[in-house]
Protein backbone atom coordinates (compact mmCIF):
# COMPACT_ATOMS: atom_id res chain seq x y z
CA UNK A 1 0.00 0.00 0.00
CA UNK A 2 1.20 3.24 -1.10
CA UNK A 3 1.09 6.36 1.14
CA UNK A 4 -0.61 9.58 -0.09
CA UNK A 5 1.17 11.99 -1.54
CA UNK A 6 1.90 15.30 0.99
CA UNK A 7 0.05 17.49 -1.11
CA UNK A 8 -3.20 15.07 -0.30
CA UNK A 9 -1.73 14.30 3.14
CA UNK A 10 -2.11 17.92 4.57
CA UNK A 11 -5.92 18.62 3.85
CA UNK A 12 -6.56 14.39 4.76
CA UNK A 13 -5.02 15.42 8.81
CA UNK A 14 -7.48 18.83 8.71
CA UNK A 15 -10.40 16.78 8.04
CA UNK A 16 -9.40 14.30 10.45
CA UNK A 17 -8.87 16.77 12.69
CA UNK A 18 -12.30 18.98 12.74
CA UNK A 19 -14.04 15.78 12.88
CA UNK A 20 -12.60 15.01 16.40
CA UNK A 21 -13.10 18.75 17.40
CA UNK A 22 -16.69 18.39 16.27
CA UNK A 23 -16.91 14.86 17.86
CA UNK A 24 -15.91 16.53 21.25
CA UNK A 25 -17.66 19.34 21.62
CA UNK A 26 -20.79 16.93 20.55
CA UNK A 27 -19.74 14.75 23.42
CA UNK A 28 -19.34 17.81 25.78
CA UNK A 29 -23.45 18.97 25.03
CA UNK A 30 -24.33 15.66 25.40
CA UNK A 31 -22.99 15.47 29.10
CA UNK A 32 -25.72 14.99 31.95
CA UNK A 33 -25.08 19.00 33.86
CA UNK A 34 -24.58 20.57 30.62
CA UNK A 35 -27.80 22.15 30.42
CA UNK A 36 -27.06 23.14 34.42
CA UNK A 37 -24.01 24.93 33.52
CA UNK A 38 -24.90 26.43 30.33
CA UNK A 39 -27.46 28.26 32.49
CA UNK A 40 -25.31 29.40 35.18
CA UNK A 41 -22.59 30.58 32.91
CA UNK A 42 -24.82 32.65 30.82
CA UNK A 43 -26.09 34.10 33.29
CA UNK A 44 -23.20 35.16 35.43
CA UNK A 45 -21.50 36.46 32.01
CA UNK A 46 -24.51 38.77 31.26
CA UNK A 47 -25.45 40.04 34.66
CA UNK A 48 -21.44 41.37 34.44
CA UNK A 49 -22.05 42.58 31.45
CA UNK A 50 -24.90 44.51 32.25
CA UNK A 51 -23.32 45.61 35.69
CA UNK A 52 -20.56 47.04 33.10
CA UNK A 53 -22.90 48.67 31.22
CA UNK A 54 -25.31 49.92 33.25
CA UNK A 55 -22.55 51.65 35.15
CA UNK A 56 -20.89 53.04 31.57
CA UNK A 57 -24.69 54.06 30.15
CA UNK A 58 -25.57 55.92 34.14
CA UNK A 59 -22.55 57.21 35.29
CA UNK A 60 -23.21 61.05 33.79
CA UNK A 61 -26.49 60.94 34.90
CA UNK A 62 -26.25 59.52 38.14
CA UNK A 63 -23.83 62.64 38.75
CA UNK A 64 -25.77 65.35 37.43
CA UNK A 65 -29.12 63.89 39.65
CA UNK A 66 -27.39 62.49 42.87
CA UNK A 67 -23.69 63.82 43.00
CA UNK A 68 -22.00 60.25 42.46
CA UNK A 69 -21.97 58.65 39.51
CA UNK A 70 -22.36 55.18 40.79
CA UNK A 71 -25.43 55.63 42.23
CA UNK A 72 -27.55 53.73 39.82
CA UNK A 73 -25.22 51.15 39.57
CA UNK A 74 -25.13 50.70 43.50
CA UNK A 75 -28.84 49.87 43.09
CA UNK A 76 -28.25 47.50 40.52
CA UNK A 77 -25.42 45.75 42.39
CA UNK A 78 -27.87 45.20 45.77
CA UNK A 79 -30.52 43.64 43.10
CA UNK A 80 -27.97 41.20 41.84
CA UNK A 81 -26.68 40.90 45.54
CA UNK A 82 -30.70 39.58 46.28
CA UNK A 83 -31.02 37.97 43.32
CA UNK A 84 -27.73 35.49 42.93
CA UNK A 85 -28.74 33.90 46.47
CA UNK A 86 -32.55 33.96 45.31
CA UNK A 87 -31.74 31.96 42.61
CA UNK A 88 -30.03 29.27 44.07
CA UNK A 89 -31.89 29.15 46.72
CA UNK A 90 -34.67 28.31 43.83
CA UNK A 91 -32.37 25.83 42.09
CA UNK A 92 -32.54 23.76 45.06
CA UNK A 93 -36.33 23.40 45.78
CA UNK A 94 -38.26 20.33 44.76
CA UNK A 95 -40.38 20.28 42.10
CA UNK A 96 -43.37 20.04 44.65
CA UNK A 97 -42.48 23.61 45.91
CA UNK A 98 -43.22 25.60 42.42
CA UNK A 99 -46.42 23.12 41.93
CA UNK A 100 -47.94 25.20 45.21
CA UNK A 101 -46.47 28.28 45.20
CA UNK A 102 -47.84 28.49 41.53
CA UNK A 103 -51.90 29.89 42.36
CA UNK A 104 -50.18 32.08 45.50
CA UNK A 105 -47.91 33.70 43.22
CA UNK A 106 -50.48 34.58 40.54
CA UNK A 107 -53.09 35.76 43.22
CA UNK A 108 -50.64 38.28 44.13
CA UNK A 109 -49.73 39.16 40.68
CA UNK A 110 -53.37 40.21 40.06
CA UNK A 111 -53.44 41.67 43.39
CA UNK A 112 -50.72 43.62 42.42
CA UNK A 113 -51.69 44.75 38.91
CA UNK A 114 -55.05 46.11 40.09
CA UNK A 115 -53.30 48.23 42.80
CA UNK A 116 -51.66 50.37 40.46
CA UNK A 117 -54.39 51.16 38.81
CA UNK A 118 -55.68 52.92 42.17
CA UNK A 119 -54.85 56.45 41.81
CA UNK A 120 -51.62 57.36 44.75
CA UNK A 121 -50.57 53.92 44.38
CA UNK A 122 -49.84 53.33 40.57
CA UNK A 123 -46.86 55.51 39.09
CA UNK A 124 -46.94 56.17 35.14
CA UNK A 125 -43.54 56.51 32.78
CA UNK A 126 -42.97 56.35 29.51
CA UNK A 127 -46.85 56.66 28.54
CA UNK A 128 -47.68 53.49 30.90
CA UNK A 129 -48.70 52.98 34.51
CA UNK A 130 -46.59 49.63 35.59
CA UNK A 131 -45.15 51.01 39.09
CA UNK A 132 -46.31 50.70 42.61
CA UNK A 133 -44.90 53.43 45.00
CA UNK A 134 -44.38 52.37 48.54
CA UNK A 135 -42.44 55.92 49.52
CA UNK A 136 -39.21 56.29 50.00
CA UNK A 137 -38.24 55.79 46.64
CA UNK A 138 -38.72 52.15 46.43
CA UNK A 139 -41.14 51.21 43.28
CA UNK A 140 -42.36 48.08 42.41
CA UNK A 141 -43.36 46.54 38.74
CA UNK A 142 -46.04 44.02 39.57
CA UNK A 143 -46.20 43.07 35.74
CA UNK A 144 -42.69 41.11 36.11
CA UNK A 145 -43.81 38.96 38.61
CA UNK A 146 -46.76 38.18 36.96
CA UNK A 147 -44.90 36.54 34.08
CA UNK A 148 -43.28 34.07 36.55
CA UNK A 149 -46.84 33.40 38.06
CA UNK A 150 -48.54 32.70 34.31
CA UNK A 151 -46.00 30.44 33.85
CA UNK A 152 -46.19 28.13 36.74
CA UNK A 153 -49.74 28.37 37.18
CA UNK A 154 -50.36 27.74 33.35
CA UNK A 155 -48.20 24.78 33.50
CA UNK A 156 -49.39 22.94 36.72
CA UNK A 157 -52.69 23.45 35.40
CA UNK A 158 -51.89 22.05 31.81
CA UNK A 159 -49.88 19.01 33.30
CA UNK A 160 -52.64 18.27 36.14
CA UNK A 161 -55.30 17.91 32.61
CA UNK A 162 -53.12 15.91 30.65
CA UNK A 163 -52.32 13.12 33.82
CA UNK A 164 -56.15 13.14 33.67
CA UNK A 165 -56.49 12.75 29.86
CA UNK A 166 -58.94 15.82 29.44
CA UNK A 167 -57.32 17.77 27.05
CA UNK A 168 -58.27 15.69 24.01
CA UNK A 169 -61.49 18.52 24.07
CA UNK A 170 -59.97 21.80 22.71
CA UNK A 171 -62.26 23.74 25.36
CA UNK A 172 -60.26 22.11 28.06
CA UNK A 173 -57.18 23.72 26.38
CA UNK A 174 -58.27 27.01 26.87
CA UNK A 175 -60.52 26.97 30.21
CA UNK A 176 -59.45 28.32 32.39
CA UNK A 177 -55.76 29.07 30.87
CA UNK A 178 -57.68 31.81 28.42
CA UNK A 179 -59.37 33.74 31.33
CA UNK A 180 -56.71 33.42 33.29
CA UNK A 181 -54.09 34.96 30.82
CA UNK A 182 -56.89 37.30 29.75
CA UNK A 183 -57.72 38.77 33.32
CA UNK A 184 -53.76 39.84 33.53
CA UNK A 185 -53.60 40.85 30.23
CA UNK A 186 -56.63 43.28 30.59
CA UNK A 187 -54.83 44.51 33.89
CA UNK A 188 -51.72 45.07 32.02
CA UNK A 189 -53.28 46.95 29.43
CA UNK A 190 -55.62 48.89 31.63
CA UNK A 191 -51.74 50.11 32.42
CA UNK A 192 -50.75 50.88 28.49
CA UNK A 193 -48.20 48.26 29.38
CA UNK A 194 -48.16 46.96 25.27
CA UNK A 195 -44.65 45.11 25.47
CA UNK A 196 -45.64 43.13 28.75
CA UNK A 197 -48.89 42.27 27.33
CA UNK A 198 -46.54 40.67 24.19
CA UNK A 199 -44.24 39.02 26.24
CA UNK A 200 -47.63 37.38 28.33
CA UNK A 201 -49.07 36.21 24.95
CA UNK A 202 -45.89 34.37 24.43
CA UNK A 203 -46.00 32.54 27.11
CA UNK A 204 -49.74 31.50 26.75
CA UNK A 205 -48.79 30.78 23.49
CA UNK A 206 -45.75 28.58 23.97
CA UNK A 207 -47.71 26.86 26.92
CA UNK A 208 -50.11 25.67 24.03
CA UNK A 209 -47.31 24.56 21.63
CA UNK A 210 -45.77 22.34 23.96
CA UNK A 211 -49.25 20.28 25.44
CA UNK A 212 -50.24 19.66 21.69
CA UNK A 213 -52.45 22.45 20.60
CA UNK A 214 -53.88 21.38 17.01
CA UNK A 215 -52.53 23.60 14.69
CA UNK A 216 -56.04 25.45 13.77
CA UNK A 217 -56.03 26.38 17.74
CA UNK A 218 -53.13 27.58 17.65
CA UNK A 219 -52.94 29.97 14.40
CA UNK A 220 -56.63 31.16 15.55
CA UNK A 221 -55.39 32.23 18.78
CA UNK A 222 -52.08 34.07 17.50
CA UNK A 223 -54.69 35.62 14.89
CA UNK A 224 -56.71 36.93 17.96
CA UNK A 225 -53.58 37.97 19.80
CA UNK A 226 -52.30 39.78 16.59
CA UNK A 227 -55.54 41.61 15.32
CA UNK A 228 -55.92 42.99 19.56
CA UNK A 229 -51.87 44.12 19.31
CA UNK A 230 -53.41 46.21 16.25
CA UNK A 231 -56.43 47.99 17.84
CA UNK A 232 -54.00 48.82 21.14
CA UNK A 233 -52.02 50.24 18.83
CA UNK A 234 -54.32 52.39 17.01
CA UNK A 235 -56.46 53.75 19.60
CA UNK A 236 -53.57 55.24 22.11
CA UNK A 237 -51.69 58.09 20.04
CA UNK A 238 -48.14 57.66 21.55
CA UNK A 239 -47.94 53.68 20.60
CA UNK A 240 -48.91 55.53 17.01
CA UNK A 241 -46.67 57.72 17.12
CA UNK A 242 -43.98 54.61 17.79
CA UNK A 243 -45.16 52.80 14.98
CA UNK A 244 -44.77 55.48 12.35
CA UNK A 245 -41.64 56.50 13.92
CA UNK A 246 -40.31 52.76 13.51
CA UNK A 247 -41.81 52.66 9.85
CA UNK A 248 -40.35 56.22 8.92
CA UNK A 249 -37.62 57.38 11.09
CA UNK A 250 -36.42 60.11 9.20
CA UNK A 251 -40.04 61.49 9.52
CA UNK A 252 -39.55 63.17 12.50
CA UNK A 253 -36.02 62.52 13.69
CA UNK A 254 -36.23 64.74 16.15
CA UNK A 255 -39.54 63.72 17.40
CA UNK A 256 -40.75 60.32 17.05
CA UNK A 257 -37.62 58.97 15.34
CA UNK A 258 -35.37 60.47 17.30
CA UNK A 259 -34.28 57.56 19.95
CA UNK A 260 -34.90 55.11 17.05
CA UNK A 261 -32.13 57.09 15.09
CA UNK A 262 -29.70 57.36 18.03
CA UNK A 263 -29.58 54.27 18.60
CA UNK A 264 -28.72 53.48 15.53
CA UNK A 265 -26.44 55.58 14.95
CA UNK A 266 -24.79 53.98 18.49
CA UNK A 267 -24.15 50.98 17.44
CA UNK A 268 -23.16 51.94 14.16
CA UNK A 269 -20.57 54.15 15.46
CA UNK A 270 -19.22 51.24 17.77
CA UNK A 271 -17.28 49.33 14.60
CA UNK A 272 -16.60 46.18 15.22
CA UNK A 273 -14.18 45.93 19.11
CA UNK A 274 -16.38 49.63 19.79
CA UNK A 275 -14.98 52.76 20.99
CA UNK A 276 -13.80 51.36 24.87
CA UNK A 277 -15.79 51.14 27.87
CA UNK A 278 -16.94 54.62 29.31
CA UNK A 279 -15.67 56.05 26.31
CA UNK A 280 -18.96 56.21 24.41
CA UNK A 281 -20.93 59.27 23.80
CA UNK A 282 -24.55 57.88 24.32
CA UNK A 283 -24.07 58.43 28.06
CA UNK A 284 -23.88 61.99 27.83
CA UNK A 285 -28.09 62.50 27.45
CA UNK A 286 -27.40 61.69 23.53
CA UNK A 287 -29.51 58.29 24.13
CA UNK A 288 -33.13 58.55 25.94
CA UNK A 289 -32.80 55.55 28.65
CA UNK A 290 -29.89 54.55 27.67
CA UNK A 291 -29.49 51.91 31.10
CA UNK A 292 -32.52 50.31 30.74
CA UNK A 293 -34.40 49.90 26.89
CA UNK A 294 -31.84 50.86 24.96
CA UNK A 295 -28.90 49.57 26.93
CA UNK A 296 -28.19 47.31 23.71
CA UNK A 297 -26.88 50.41 21.78
CA UNK A 298 -24.75 51.42 24.60
CA UNK A 299 -23.21 47.92 24.47
CA UNK A 300 -23.03 48.22 21.03
CA UNK A 301 -21.40 51.71 20.71
CA UNK A 302 -19.04 50.30 23.77
CA UNK A 303 -18.17 46.98 22.85
CA UNK A 304 -18.54 47.05 18.89
CA UNK A 305 -19.76 44.23 16.48
CA UNK A 306 -18.39 41.70 18.89
CA UNK A 307 -20.22 42.54 21.73
CA UNK A 308 -23.23 42.77 20.29
CA UNK A 309 -22.57 39.10 18.73
CA UNK A 310 -21.40 37.62 22.21
CA UNK A 311 -24.38 39.26 23.97
CA UNK A 312 -26.78 37.19 21.68
CA UNK A 313 -24.35 34.38 21.44
CA UNK A 314 -25.17 34.14 25.39
CA UNK A 315 -29.17 34.37 24.76
CA UNK A 316 -28.68 32.02 21.92
CA UNK A 317 -26.49 29.21 24.40
CA UNK A 318 -29.33 30.16 27.40
CA UNK A 319 -32.41 28.85 24.56
CA UNK A 320 -30.68 26.05 23.55
CA UNK A 321 -30.33 24.86 27.79
CA UNK A 322 -33.48 25.73 28.32
CA UNK A 323 -34.99 24.01 25.02
CA UNK A 324 -32.34 20.86 26.19
CA UNK A 325 -33.96 21.15 29.74
CA UNK A 326 -37.54 20.83 28.35
CA UNK A 327 -36.75 17.96 25.86
CA UNK A 328 -35.25 15.76 28.41
CA UNK A 329 -37.37 16.35 31.50
CA UNK A 330 -40.00 13.49 31.82
CA UNK A 331 -42.24 15.48 33.82
CA UNK A 332 -45.38 17.53 31.87
CA UNK A 333 -45.23 20.30 34.75
CA UNK A 334 -41.07 20.74 34.16
CA UNK A 335 -41.57 20.36 30.40
CA UNK A 336 -44.61 22.96 30.41
CA UNK A 337 -42.83 25.07 32.65
CA UNK A 338 -39.11 24.72 31.07
CA UNK A 339 -40.30 26.33 27.63
CA UNK A 340 -42.59 29.02 29.12
CA UNK A 341 -39.79 30.39 31.22
CA UNK A 342 -37.31 29.80 28.04
CA UNK A 343 -39.64 31.75 25.73
CA UNK A 344 -40.50 34.73 28.25
CA UNK A 345 -36.51 35.37 28.56
CA UNK A 346 -35.48 34.84 24.94
CA UNK A 347 -38.46 36.79 23.55
CA UNK A 348 -38.22 39.83 25.65
CA UNK A 349 -34.56 39.74 24.64
CA UNK A 350 -35.65 39.38 21.12
CA UNK A 351 -38.07 42.59 21.03
CA UNK A 352 -35.72 44.40 23.01
CA UNK A 353 -32.90 44.26 20.60
CA UNK A 354 -35.00 44.32 17.61
CA UNK A 355 -36.44 47.70 18.91
CA UNK A 356 -32.61 49.40 18.87
CA UNK A 357 -31.38 48.14 15.75
CA UNK A 358 -34.94 49.22 14.18
CA UNK A 359 -36.37 45.72 13.41
CA UNK A 360 -39.23 46.04 15.54
CA UNK A 361 -40.86 49.07 16.92
CA UNK A 362 -39.95 50.64 20.34
CA UNK A 363 -42.02 48.58 22.99
CA UNK A 364 -39.86 49.91 26.53
CA UNK A 365 -39.17 46.49 27.80
CA UNK A 366 -35.77 45.57 29.36
CA UNK A 367 -33.02 43.33 28.25
CA UNK A 368 -33.23 40.41 30.49
CA UNK A 369 -30.24 40.22 32.92
CA UNK A 370 -28.76 43.33 31.41
CA UNK A 371 -30.91 46.40 31.63
CA UNK A 372 -30.78 48.65 34.42
CA UNK A 373 -34.29 47.54 37.00
CA UNK A 374 -34.91 45.41 40.16
CA UNK A 375 -38.28 44.79 39.31
CA UNK A 376 -36.88 42.81 35.89
CA UNK A 377 -33.84 41.42 37.27
CA UNK A 378 -35.41 38.94 40.16
CA UNK A 379 -38.22 37.51 38.85
CA UNK A 380 -35.80 36.93 35.73
CA UNK A 381 -33.01 35.20 38.52
CA UNK A 382 -35.84 33.26 40.61
CA UNK A 383 -36.93 31.87 37.01
CA UNK A 384 -33.64 30.95 36.28
CA UNK A 385 -33.03 29.03 39.04
CA UNK A 386 -36.42 27.05 38.55
CA UNK A 387 -34.87 25.88 35.26
CA UNK A 388 -31.50 25.23 37.55
CA UNK A 389 -34.04 23.18 39.41
CA UNK A 390 -35.16 21.07 36.55
CA UNK A 391 -31.75 20.72 34.78
CA UNK A 392 -30.68 18.96 37.88
CA UNK A 393 -33.68 16.40 36.75
CA UNK A 394 -32.25 15.53 33.64
CA UNK A 395 -31.01 11.75 33.14
CA UNK A 396 -27.68 11.08 34.68
CA UNK A 397 -28.01 14.59 36.41
CA UNK A 398 -28.27 13.41 39.88
CA UNK A 399 -25.42 11.22 39.63
CA UNK A 400 -23.15 13.66 38.69
CA UNK A 401 -24.24 16.15 41.04
CA UNK A 402 -23.84 12.82 43.62
CA UNK A 403 -20.24 12.37 42.58
CA UNK A 404 -19.47 16.18 42.38
CA UNK A 405 -20.83 16.61 46.34
CA UNK A 406 -23.22 18.32 47.80
CA UNK A 407 -22.28 22.41 47.55
CA UNK A 408 -22.94 25.04 50.22
CA UNK A 409 -26.40 25.96 49.33
CA UNK A 410 -27.40 22.23 49.63
CA UNK A 411 -25.85 22.05 52.91
CA UNK A 412 -27.67 25.07 53.95
CA UNK A 413 -31.22 23.83 52.76
CA UNK A 414 -30.46 20.52 54.17
CA UNK A 415 -29.82 22.01 57.83
CA UNK A 416 -32.88 24.22 57.57
CA UNK A 417 -35.41 20.62 55.94
CA UNK A 418 -36.03 22.17 52.73
CA UNK A 419 -33.53 20.49 50.55
CA UNK A 420 -35.06 18.36 47.75
CA UNK A 421 -36.29 14.47 48.42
Amino acid sequence: MTAAPAGEAEPERARTGLKAQTANVLNLLDRPLTSYYLVIGCTLLLLTLGLTMVLSASSVISLKNTGSAFSLLQKQATWVALGLPLMLLTAMLPMRTFRVLAYPIMLLAVLGLALVLVPGLGQSAGGATRWLSFGGGFQLQPSEPAKLGLVLWGADLLARKEKLRMLTDWKQLLIPLLPGTGLIVILVMLGDDLGTTLVLFVIFLALLWVIGAPMRLFVGVSALVLMLTCILIVVEPYRMQRLTGFLDPSGDPLGAGYQSNQGLYMLGSGGWFGTGVGEGRAKWEYLPHGDTDFIFAVLGEELGLVGTLIVLSLFGLLTYAGLRIARRVRDPFMRLAATGITAWIVVQAIVNIGAVINVLPITGIPLPLVSYGGSSLIPTLIALGILLSFAKREPGARQALAARGPGPGARVLSWLGLGPR
